[in-house]
């Protein structure tokens, strides 16, 4: 297994125990089912037995939650460690705390300044966080290393539109529709663009 395989699947173990912690309210109905269920099944059950059914969900999303923070406490005990900020900054980034998840990817740009996905990352984040003209800046550094990517050129199209910057916006958009004609942001993008203008 690579290490973004062995991150990615660490991310994807933390996130279901974070998505898993949030969506605990919306289960409870069916959890409380579930618990009586459990419970008569104990009944029938020797006094030594291990726990059934549900009765470790609480548990494992306090478990999950506090590997959370422990990744995200790691990332700030070792600032020259890149995955632990990248893997931390994702962490903040899924539960929409975006100025944390800048600070991480800032650290990790600091240790290596030339790696691409972290300077798309610092500018998805800052547009994410309404820090638009801090978002167009990475966005732009990002089109010199690849100026064709359409992730990049598409974030940096709602950012100068959010931005109220029409002359580069339609630029943009322009320079959007040559390198992905079909993509499916295009209509939204001019029609911001064409009340932009009205106004």
């Amino acid at each position: 297994m690579t290490r973004d395989n062995f991150l990615f699947a660490i991310i994807g173990i933390l996130l279901g125990f974070i998505i898993g912690f949030m969506l605990h309210g919306v289960m409870s109905e069916r959890d409380a089912a579930r618990a009586t269920a459990s419970t008569q099944q104990r009944q029938q059950l020797p006094a030594d037995h291990p726990p059934v059914g549900n009765d470790g969900t609480a548990q494992d999303q306090q478990q999950g939650m506090q590997q959370v923070q422990e990744t995200i406490q790691r990332a700030r005990t070792n600032p020259k460690d890149f995955d632990s900020q990248i893997l931390a900054a994702k962490l903040e980034y899924q539960i929409q705390q975006y100025d944390e998840a800048t600070k991480f990817l800032l650290t990790a740009n600091q240790i290596h300044p030339e790696n691409y996905d972290v300077i798309a990352m610092l500018g998805e984040a800052n547009m994410d966080a309404g820090h638009f003209d801090i978002a167009e800046k990475w966005y732009r550094a990002a089109l010199v290393k690849k100026p064709d990517d359409i992730l990049v050129l598409d974030g940096l199209c709602a950012v100068l539109l959010s931005a109220n910057k029409k002359q580069a916006a339609e630029e943009m958009i322009s320079r959007l529709a040559k390198v992905d004609p079909t993509n499916q942001d295009l209509p939204n993008f001019r029609n911001k663009l064409t009340e932009l203008k009205s106004k």
